[in-house]
């Protein structure tokens, strides 16, 4: 079974290997190709990533390549976890939106639109090459944004499934608060990518998420980054992406006062790539830990050997709305849980969602609509209506001069703000 992983030079896909030595029962691959156009990445990276297989006794061989037709040929399944702009890009993302008075961040609100409009059209030319190259290969996206990317791709025609690690590193959290293994715990998770509640937890078919709000609410609250009273209050969990939401203006304040996250990623990576470069380490650094993205191999792995071995199973994954929430139009991607096989995934149905929730979850579905517009066909009228459209932006003055600042500092990624 061969992979491929595009953006593979990415100081994360350590993780990813990881996750197929530890997994290779679940999924048998035998080649994983990592595609980067950067070999200063892809190099340090695939030679690490060689001595984790070697080390952990996997039959596997590790290729690696600046060409993505070479490297998705044959693949079943095709991983795309793409940063266009690299981490320079990510920071102004993060840094320039606050000079406005809105959250600053990579995935939503005015740096998520930045974001989705470089990267939309990069993975849409991807697909179209594994499209010729490996037709019946599975998109894997988990390129952020990814409820806008996942649902490019799906309006293409690729067979695409869009993956996130909240719902699982949830699992993982709750499963450890109760002393139990993560296969006995699932999720009542409804929203969209990066914006979503956990309405239950259940254990062995039994709602526990009273009982754990009851005894663990402050350590929840914190994780999240929220106030313990607004949780209890909800009786829901909100991701922490929430607290861009919730918290809007004490958000705002805090990226003000501190270095943004790139800056600290970026430092980060150059140390985790001389560590990749030593041919004495052969297991993943506990460095990366720090990376984020916390338990996306194991999340990866159960979604392509779903995929790939037709199990049926249920996973969180991003998928079209169909009806599933049915104050969404249809063609929206959601975040709920499916039954994954070799067909796809197939959204579960989900106990009417509460107006505190589905007013938002709405109103972001609808900015995502036109943000998808303004990546596929340019101009800046339509970057300026996504903005509008935000909840966390929704002002006309704010909307205008963002978009004058965000064109201007993406001009090098966007053909079409080039005049003649």
């Amino acid at each position: 079974m061969k992979l491929a992983v595009v953006g593979g030079g990415s100081t994360y896909t350590p993780e990813l290997v990881d996750g197929f030595a530890r997994l290779r029962d679940e999924l048998p691959v035998t080649e994983i190709a990592l595609i980067d156009p950067n070999g200063r990445r892809l190099e340090p990276v695939a030679g690490m990533a060689r001595r984790m297989l070697a080390h952990a006794g996997h039959p596997g061989r590790v290729t690696a390549t600046s060409s993505v037709e070479e490297g998705v040929a044959g693949a079943q399944a095709v991983l795309v976890q793409l940063r266009v702009g690299g981490q320079a890009a990510r920071e102004v993302d993060e840094t320039l939106p606050p000079r406005c008075g809105c959250v600053g961040q990579e995935t939503t609100g005015a740096g998520g639109l930045a974001k989705a409009l470089r990267t939309v059209p990069v993975v849409l030319e991807i697909a179209d090459v594994v499209r010729r190259n490996a037709p019946e290969a599975w998109i894997v996206n988990f390129t952020n944004p990814v409820g806008i990317v996942t649902r490019a791709l799906l309006d293409a025609g690729h067979r695409a499934i869009g993956l996130c690690n909240v719902a699982i590193g949830f699992q993982r959290r709750f499963a450890g608060l109760l002393g139990v293994p993560p296969s006995r715990v699932s999720l009542g998770h409804v929203g969209l990518n990066h914006l979503t509640w956990e309405r239950s937890v259940h254990l062995d078919g039994r709602d526990v998420l009273p009982s754990l709000l009851a005894t663990h609410g402050g350590e929840i609250a914190d994780a999240v980054g929220l106030r313990p009273e607004l949780v209890r209050r909800l009786g829901a969990v909100p991701s922490y992406y929430l607290r861009y939401f919730y918290a809007h203006d004490a958000v705002v304040e805090e990226q003000r006062s501190k270095p943004p996250r790139a800056a600290e990623v970026a430092a980060m990576e150059a140390e985790l790539l001389q560590l990749y470069a030593d041919p004495s380490v052969v297991t993943k650094p506990e460095l990366l830990a720090g990376r984020g993205g916390a338990y996306y191999s194991e999340a990866a792995v159960a979604l392509i050997a779903s995929l790939l071995g037709d199990r049926g199973d249920v996973q969180v994954v991003n998928v079209r709305n169909d009806g599933t929430l049915p104050f969404l139009d249809a063609d929206a991607v959601i975040e709920v849980p499916a039954a994954v096989s070799a067909a796809g995934a197939r959204p579960l149905p989900v106990e009417p969602v509460e107006p505190l929730y589905a007013g938002l979850i709405g109103h972001v579905s609808a900015y995502e609509t036109l943000a998808l517009e303004a990546a596929r066909h340019g101009g800046a009228d339509r970057v300026r209506d996504a903005l509008l459209a935000h909840p966390l932006v929704g002002q006309d003055a704010v909307a205008e001069e963002l978009t004058g600042l965000l064109l201007e500092a993406n001009r090098s990624f966007l053909p079409w703000t080039v005049r003649p």
